[in-house]
């Protein structure tokens, strides 16, 4: 296999390089440096997203016909590792990289024209109505009821683990449209999308154990969607779910910023914490590092398998359960990694949020201040998207035929 990047491929990445020196503003650099939750505030990403949008290079994986920007996988790599090496903010993925691609292959012609532009454009900032109280791994097991009523279907119902709905103007929702006592649990449930500013949502803040409001719970109190707002069929919605669930497991790239993060954590190492940097004990961290470093390296050659299919037209398929296993594991891995290395400093902490809008000196270094809440966040990393457990169930059934 031939891994050196082409003359073309290294003509694109001093492009991207230099578009990005140009393009990222400090501020936003700093931000997304400062910010421990698992995706960053809207005014972050956003921020970088007008900037993209204005080039063309929002969505790395749509095809070039519904807005994207027809890299190959290798640009897209290289894309990724540019802004991981600059430090630019992931843009929020739940419409890029989840209901874009949902659309894009099961939406009506007016849904594409209408929505695709808006989503790229960040005009729309959509949530994920998946989860449940008591339906969360088991997602087919959902109760939030769509009941047809002339042109609309009246939605009763609640949504928990909602990431960013407090910001959200859109959210993609699984309910259930058809009856409880069908055979299989996962028939007659419908994909809608959801206008956040309808009349009887109510959106209740959930406060993480790393001091974020970063997910919500959602209660929909006979709230009014359009039919035209339903994406394909009636009660085939867990197909297109599942679909979605693919694109969200597998079809990001995750490497560039995993080596990253793994390249602060070493820096992390020379930072005096009590007039000590923890270098002088750099034997300790050896192994670990050694151990992540290659794991980062295994987990690239899989992207970029998975990156190629999927540039071909095909969608992750069972691949997808493999990259969300590792990438979250990676990532508790190198979180708690980092605690290891402050030692009694990652006891310190600041309560205030956001962090890059203190005034005043920080409690620790600027590279040390997220550790502990970025680490104690990242405990439902191996959760949501599906559990590791799921995924494991996964892999066995379909790829080793268990």
């Amino acid at each position: 296999m031939n891994l050196d990047f082409s003359p073309e491929d290294l003509a694109f990445r001093d492009e991207a390089r230099r578009f990005i020196a140009t393009h990222l503003p400090e501020p936003v650099r700093r931000a997304q440096a400062l910010t421990p939750s698992v995706f960053a505030e809207p005014e972050i990403t956003g921020a970088w997203q007008r900037e993209l949008h204005k080039r063309g290079w929002v969505a790395s994986a749509w095809p070039k016909e519904a807005g994207g920007p027809g890299w190959s996988a290798t640009q897209r790599l290289i894309f990724e590792q540019e802004c991981a090496r600059a430090g630019a903010p992931s843009l929020f993925p739940l419409g890029i990289q989840m209901v874009g691609p949902v659309l894009i292959g099961f939406g009506t012609p007016e849904q594409k024209a209408h929505y695709l532009p808006r989503i790229l454009s960040g005009e729309d900032y959509w949530c994920q109505g998946y989860s449940e109280p008591g339906s969360g791994s088991d997602l087919a097991s959902l109760k939030t009821r769509a009941v047809r009523d002339g042109d609309d279907y009246v939605v009763n119902g609640t949504k928990i683990w909602t990431t960013h709905a407090h910001h959200a103007n859109m959210m993609f929702a699984l309910v259930r449209t058809g009856s409880t006592e069908s055979a299989r649990k996962q028939d007659g449930i419908s994909f809608l999308l959801i206008d956040m500013k309808s009349p009887g949502i109510t959106t209740r803040p959930i406060h993480t154990i790393g001091g974020d409001h970063e997910v919500n719970q959602v209660f929909f109190d006979d709230v009014r969607v359009p039919i035209a707002n339903r994406v394909g069929d009636e009660s085939k919605g867990w197909s297109y779910g599942k679909y979605l669930l693919e694109f969200e497991r597998g079809a990001g790239v995750s490497s560039p910023r995993l080596r990253a993060r793994l390249n602060s954590v070493v820096r992390l190492m020379d930072v005096p914490i009590h007039g000590v940097p923890a270098s002088e004990h750099a034997s300790l961290f050896a192994a670990e590092l050694t151990q992540i470093d290659a794991d980062i390296d295994a987990l690239e050659m899989m992207e970029l398998r998975v990156m190629s299919e999927v540039a071909k037209g095909n969608n992750p398929g069972v691949m997808a359960s493999l990259l969300k296993l590792r990438n979250s594991e990676i990532r508790q891995d190198l979180t708690r990694l980092a605690v290891e290395i402050l030692g009694s400093a990652a006891l310190v902490w600041e309560p205030r949020r956001p962090l890059y809008e203190i005034n005043g000196e920080l409690l620790l270094p600027e590279i040390a201040m997220t550790v502990t809440a970025e680490h104690l966040n990242g405990r439902a990393q191996t959760i949501f998207g599906g559990t590791s457990e799921v995924q494991r169930e996964i892999i066995a059934k379909v790829m080793l035929g268990l």
